[in-house]
C-alpha cells in the first residue's frame, strides 16, 4: 500500500495551559465517568525508569510541586521505607493523574523479578500496560517477561523509548530490538529529533506535525527536519495502515484513494491498539521532562477506556458487566498493605455499580459479607477519603475482615463472582528461627500478616526437621518480607537454607533378630521378648506382619510390638533420620502371664528393630525433585553442564515452537536449593524452573559420611 493523503490536521495543543486549568482544582476529588478513566500499568524491566517517568508526570500536572528522584527516596510512588533503602520499587504504588479533563491511573511496579507478584496484581485491573525501555540497551529480560505477561491476559501495550537523552542513546537500536522480541506491530508513532545530548523533540508519525520540547514538559511546533523526511514516510505508511485495517469502512475508503481525516485515522489506530493489532511506540526523557505531556496525550487519545468484562452469578452462568454506575456492584481486591497501627488497607478496582462508604458487600470467594468503611482514593502512600467508587476507577479501602487479595466485592442481593488473580508460584525456600522467646510467641501472627500484603511467599511446617520455612520469588524477595516484619510487627528472625530431609533404609534382609525387655520392680516386673524379621520395601513405606503360632506372643499385645517398631522407626540408628522402606514380620516371641504388657512388648519391638536396622545395612536416601527448567535455545548447554554437576539424572529435552527448549531431569534437592538464583545468573534471568518431589533415593556413599557426621553433631549439641 501506499502513503495516502491526510488531510484535517488538528492544531497543537498548549500542554502546559491545561496543566495549569486542572491545578487550580488541587485538593477536590472528582468524580469521573468511565469513557474518562484510563487504568494503565507501568511494566518493565528494572531501572527502565518507570518511577522516574510517574514522577515527571505528577510534576507537569502540577499534582506534586516538587521533582523526587529515586536515588534520593524523595518520589511519590517509592514511598516503603525498604524502597528507600535499597533505592528500587518494591510494591505496586497507584499513582493517579488528572490531564484533559480524563483520569489517569498509572499503577507504577517493580521491574525485578522478585517482586514480580506485584505486576500480576496490575495487570489483574489494568485495561493497557505501558512498557519503557532503556534507550541505551532495548529489550531486556524484564520487558520480555512482562510482554508475555500482558500477552497472556490479550492487555493492549505500547512501548516508551525513555532516556532518549543519556550517553548512548539510540532510537534505531532500540526499535530494532522491540521489533525482533514482538515482532513489526511495533509501530513508532512519535520519532525522536536528536538523541543523547541533542535530544531535542519529536515527530508525530500520524500528523506529520514536528515539536520542540519546552521547559515545562510540553512541546511546541518547529520544523520538520529533512532527514526525519523518509522514516516518517515509511512509519506513516504503516500506521495508516494499521488504522484502517481496524475499520472495513476506512480500509474500503484507503484502497479506492479518498482522503482520510486526522481524526478518522485516529480513531482507526485506537482500535488496533485495542484489538492488540498494533503496538505504538514513543519517546521520552522522563527525568528532564521531555515528552511527558505528549505521553499523557497519547494515554488520553489512544489507550483504550474501561469496558465490559466477564463476570459469573452464584449459579454459574457467565454475565458480561458494563461499567455502570447503576449496574450490578462487581470490584475485585487487586492488592492488600498490612499496617500494624490501621490494620489492613485493600486497594481494589470497580468494574459494575458503584461501592460506597458505609455499605455492605458479599464476597463470594468466602461465603460471606463484609462491611464497607470509609473508601479512598490512594497516591503513593496518600490517601484522600471518598463517598463512592464508580465503574472503572481505582479506591482503597482498609480493614477489610474478609475479603483478600484476589477476592470479589459485590452486591449480597446480586452476587457476582469475577475472575482472581494467579500469582507465579515460590522457587526458593529458607528455614526461619526466632531469635528470642517473645519473637516465637509473635512469629505466627506475623507471618500471617505478611502473606496477607504478598501472596507470592508461602508459609509450611516441615515436620521431620521441625522448621518453619517460609518460601518466595528469590532470595532478596524473602530477605525483604523478613525485614517487613521486623520493621512493622517487631518480630526478628534469622533465615538459613532449610535442613534437608534424609531418610534412612536397609539394604539386606536379617532374620529372627531377638530382643528380650526384662525387668523386674518391687510389684509386677517388665516382660516383653520378640523374634523379628527386615527386609528392604523399596515400594512402600512400610508394612507390619506377623507369623505367631501356638500364641507365644498373645494377639493382644502385637499391636504393641507394631506401635513399638513404628516409634524406633522414627529416629534412625545411622544418622537419627525417619526410617522407611522396610517390611517387619513378626515370626516369634514369648510372654510371662503376670508381667508381661503392651509397654514391655513396645519396647521389645523398639530394640529389636534398632538392633536389626543395625545388622542390616542401613543407608541413608535423599529426596530427588523432578525439575522442569525451561530456557531459549542458546543457553540450553549452559544449563545441562550445570545439571551434569549437580548429579542430575537428564529425562529428556522438548524444544518448542517459541525459540525455548524444557529439560526434564531427577536432581537431589540438596544440589538445587539456590536454584532460583543460579538459574537467573545463568540464562541472564531468562530461564524459569518448577519442581516437584519424585522420590527418595541412596545418598552416594561419598557424600553420606559428612552428612552422617553433621548429623550426629547437631544431636550431640542439642543433647548437651
Amino acid at each position: 500500500m501506499a502513503t495516502r493523503p491526510i488531510t484535517k490536521s488538528s492544531q497543537p495543543v498548549d500542554h502546559w495551559s491545561l496543566a495549569a486549568g486542572l491545578a487550580s482544582e488541587e485538593g477536590t476529588v472528582k468524580q469521573y465517568p468511565p469513557d474518562r478513566i484510563r487504568n494503565v500499568a507501568l511494566a518493565s524491566h528494572g531501572g527502565t525508569g518507570k518511577t522516574s517517568l510517574t514522577e515527571a508526570l505528577l510534576y507537569v500536572t502540577h499534582a506534586i510541586s516538587r521533582l523526587g528522584r529515586v536515588e534520593d527516596g524523595t518520589t511519590v510512588s517509592d514511598w516503603d521505607p525498604d524502597e528507600h533503602k535499597r533505592r528500587i520499587s518494591i510494591i505496586l504504588s497507584i499513582i493517579p493523574l488528572e490531564w484533559r479533563d480524563h483520569k489517569i491511573n498509572l499503577i507504577d511496579t517493580p521491574g525485578y523479578f522478585d517482586f514480580v507478584g506485584e505486576v500480576h496484581s496490575a495487570l489483574r485491573v489494568v485495561d493497557a500496560v505501558l512498557i519503557p525501555m532503556d534507550a541505551t540497551v532495548g529489550v531486556e529480560v524484564g520487558t520480555e517477561h512482562v510482554w508475555e505477561l500482558a500477552e497472556a491476559r490479550d492487555l493492549p501495550r505500547a512501548l516508551l523509548v525513555n532516556k532518549m537523552d543519556r550517553e548512548h542513546a539510540n532510537f534505531a537500536k532500540a526499535l530494532a530490538s522491540a521489533r525482533t522480541a514482538f515482532g513489526n506491530r511495533v509501530v513508532p508513532m512519535q520519532l525522536p529529533i536528536g538523541q543523547e545530548k541533542t535530544f531535542r523533540g519529536y515527530v508525530d508519525v500520524l500528523s506529520g506535525q514536528a515539536y520542540q520540547f519546552t521547559d515545562n514538559g510540553g512541546a511546541e511546533p518547529t520544523s520538520l527536519p529533512d532527514e526525519l523526511v523518509p522514516l516518517l514516510d515509511e512509519f506513516r505508511t504503516q500506521l495508516v495502515e494499521a488504522a484502517c485495517e481496524s475499520d472495513e469502512e476506512l480500509t474500503l475508503r484507503y484502497l479506492e484513494g479518498d482522503e482520510l481525516s486526522l481524526d478518522e485515522l485516529r480513531a482507526g489506530v485506537r482500535a488496533a491498539i485495542a484489538s492488540g493489532s498494533l503496538v505504538p511506540l514513543f519517546v521520552s526523557a522522563a527525568t528532564s521532562l521531555k515528552g511527558a505531556l505528549p505521553l499523557l496525550d497519547a494515554i488520553v487519545d489512544y489507550f483504550p477506556a474501561p469496558g465490559v468484562v466477564r463476570g459469573e452469578r452464584n449459579d454459574g452462568q457467565a454475565v458480561e458487566l458494563a461499567p455502570d454506575s447503576t449496574g450490578p456492584l462487581a470490584a475485585v481486591v487487586f492488592k492488600t498493605i498490612a499496617d500494624p497501627f490501621v490494620g489492613k488497607l485493600s486497594y481494589f478496582r470497580v468494574y459494575s455499580g458503584t461501592l460506597r462508604t458505609d455499605s455492605q458487600v458479599a464476597v463470594p470467594q468466602r461465603g460471606e459479607t463484609e462491611r464497607i468503611g470509609q473508601l479512598f482514593i490512594v497516591r503513593g502512600k496518600e490517601q484522600t477519603p471518598v463517598g463512592q467508587i464508580g465503574p472503572g476507577d481505582i479506591g482503597a479501602v482498609a480493614k477489610l475482615q474478609v475479603a483478600r487479595t484476589g477476592d470479589t466485592l459485590t452486591d449480597p442481593a446480586r452476587p457476582l463472582r469475577l475472575a482472581g488473580i494467579e500469582f507465579p508460584e515460590p522457587v526458593f525456600t529458607v528455614a526461619v528461627t526466632p531469635r528470642s522467646k517473645t519473637d516465637l510467641d509473635k512469629m505466627g501472627t506475623a507471618l500471617h500478616r505478611i502473606l496477607e500484603e504478598d501472596p507470592t511467599l508461602r508459609v509450611a511446617r516441615e515436620n521431620q526437621t521441625g522448621e518453619t520455612l517460609l518460601s518466595g520469588l528469590g532470595e532478596s524477595h524473602v530477605q525483604i518480607a523478613l525485614d517487613r516484619m521486623a520493621r512493622k510487627f517487631g518480630v526478628h528472625v534469622d533465615w538459613s537454607l532449610p535442613r534437608i530431609p534424609y531418610r534412612e533404609t536397609i539394604s539386606v534382609p536379617v532374620r529372627r533378630v531377638e530382643y528380650k525387655h526384662k525387668k523386674q520392680t518391687g510389684g509386677h516386673g517388665q516382660y516383653g521378648h520378640v523374634f523379628l524379621d527386615l527386609e528392604p520395601l523399596p515400594d512402600a513405606e512400610f508394612e507390619f506382619h506377623e507369623t505367631i503360632v501356638g500364641g507365644v506372643v498373645p494377639k493382644q499385645f502385637i499391636p504393641a510390638v507394631e506401635k513399638g517398631v513404628r516409634e524406633a522407626m522414627e529416629e534412625g540408628v545411622l544418622a537419627g533420620y525417619p526410617v522407611v522402606n522396610v517390611k517387619v514380620t513378626l515370626v516369634d516371641g514369648s510372654y510371662h502371664s503376670v508381667d508381661s504388657s503392651e509397654l514391655s512388648f513396645k519396647i521389645a519391638a523398639a530394640q529389636a528393630f534398632r538392633k536389626g536396622q543395625t545388622a542390616a545395612k542401613p543407608i541413608l536416601l535423599e529426596p530427588i525433585m523432578r525439575l522442569r527448567v525451561t530456557v531459549p535455545d542458546a543457553y540450553t548447554g549452559d544449563v545441562m553442564s550445570d545439571l551434569n554437576g549437580k548429579r542430575a539424572q537428564v529425562l529428556g529435552m522438548s524444544p518448542g515452537d517459541n525459540g525455548r527448549t524444557t529439560i526434564e531431569a531427577l536432581v537431589p534437592l540438596v544440589e538445587i536449593q539456590r536454584y532460583a538464583t543460579e538459574l537467573r545468573s545463568l540464562t541472564q534471568g531468562r530461564g524459569t524452573f518448577h519442581t516437584e518431589f519424585s522420590h527418595y533415593q541412596p545418598v552416594p556413599q561419598h557424600l553420606a559420611e559428612a552428612i552422617i557426621q553433621e548429623s550426629r553433631a547437631r544431636h550431640a549439641a542439642v543433647a548437651s
